[in-house]
């Protein structure tokens, strides 16, 4: 008995490959550039309605790829302007992207993978388990999905953040990829300020980051004492502060920019003086601001908002010694989209814990 093979997907098929494609086909290779104009300055996934290209050569990309974006399984808006968007992947796998509105920007959180194998204590993603990696295309389609919803009201998706379901540098090449058709001038062409990458402290790729940027580095590090670090992020054991922080300076010193530190307080838990302390120390001789993000409660975890005198506290702490410490309150609270509740969830489970989705075939 024989599986069908899947067809590739068109936005992961290598360069190479494709131009093998077009000269089988007889194809002149100016008819990619015409489709690369369809699919991110006119935001055509479809090869059917790609007008300028002959009808054989329409039909020779329909056989040899796939063209099906993910569904849309349910659309959950907050009063907030968050729009949490469930996903199905072809293989039935289901992912979210959230669509988060501000004045004077949009911005689209993506998912990179289908659960999680970091299982960091304060994260509902990591609940799920891991079942795959999500490829390039998997990811572009997210911002297609986001972009038909967000060009009806007049609004253009200005940032996008890999903070989604997954560790984005677990799945480092489709991430890199998507990241290049989401700044290239040639495809969507934003900012590589406005790209922004989020990794819990993959030291390793954090260094290929910075031999060849693709967008800015965001680091979930939610501690500085490697025993607590480690309660909260098992990669800790794996990749420790002393290493994520060599890691750090060599990003910095390769590309000069700066670096996004991603703190969630925890009540009774991280955000101490202790913590503050800890922090300031970590954080010298890197230029870097710290996002301080107060924990979003969700079903199954143990942990608790911190109290508004903790915030304060622990903020004030980091700006007396001119470390720039903004408070994000997350968007998306009331349909669970919000810092660390992503867990692939329809509306009836919203608050329930994460149950772990099937590995298919």
């Amino acid at each position: 008995m024989t599986t069908e093979t899947k067809k590739p997907y068109f936005l992961d098929t290598p360069k190479d490959e494709l131009q093998a494609f077009f000269q089988t086909h007889q194809i002149p290779s100016y008819r990619m550039k015409q489709i690369d104009e369809w699919i991110f300055k006119k935001f055509t996934y479809d090869p059917n309605l790609m007008s300028n290209l002959p009808q054989k050569f329409r039909d020779a990309l329909l056989e040899n790829f796939d063209w099906e974006l993910p569904s849309i399984v349910s659309r959950l808006d907050a009063k907030d302007g968050a729009t949490k968007l469930l996903l199905k992947s072809r293989t039935g796998h289901n992912i979210e992207a959230v669509i988060l509105r501000y004045d004077g920007r949009t911005s689209l959180c993506i998912s990179s993978q289908v659960g999680c194998k970091l299982a960091c204590a304060f994260c509902q993603t990591g609940k799920l388990g891991f079942v795959r990696h999500l490829s390039a295309a998997e990811l572009v389609a997210q911002f297609l999905s986001a972009y038909a919803i967000t060009s009806t009201e007049d609004r253009r998706l200005s940032h996008i953040v890999f903070m989604g379901m997954g560790e984005p540098f677990d799945n480092y090449n489709a991430t890199v990829m998507a990241a290049r058709y989401f700044t290239a001038p040639e495809y969507y062409g934003l900012s590589k300020r406005h790209v922004t990458i989020s990794t819990s402290g993959l030291v390793p790729q954090i260094k290929m980051l910075a031999d060849d940027p693709v967008g800015s580095l965001a680091v979930s590090l939610h501690a500085c004492r490697d025993e607590l670090r480690t309660e909260l992020m098992p990669i800790n054991r794996k990749y420790n502060l002393t290493q994520l922080k060599e890691a750090l300076l060599y990003y910095q010193k390769k590309t000069g920019a700066m670096i996004t530190l991603e703190y969630i307080l925890i009540k009774d838990k991280n955000c101490g003086q202790r913590e503050a302390r800890e922090l300031i120390r970590f954080i010298h001789g890197l230029r870097a601001k710290v996002n301080l993000i107060p924990f979003n409660s969700h079903p199954g975890l143990p942990f608790e908002h911190p109290t508004e005198h903790e915030i304060k506290s622990f903020q004030s702490y980091l700006s007396q010694r001119s470390v720039p410490a903004p408070v994000r309150y997350s968007k998306g609270l009331e349909v669970s989209a919000a810092c660390g509740q992503l867990a692939a969830k329809h509306l009836d489970d919203l608050n329930n814990a994460p149950k772990r989705q099937a590995v298919l075939p």
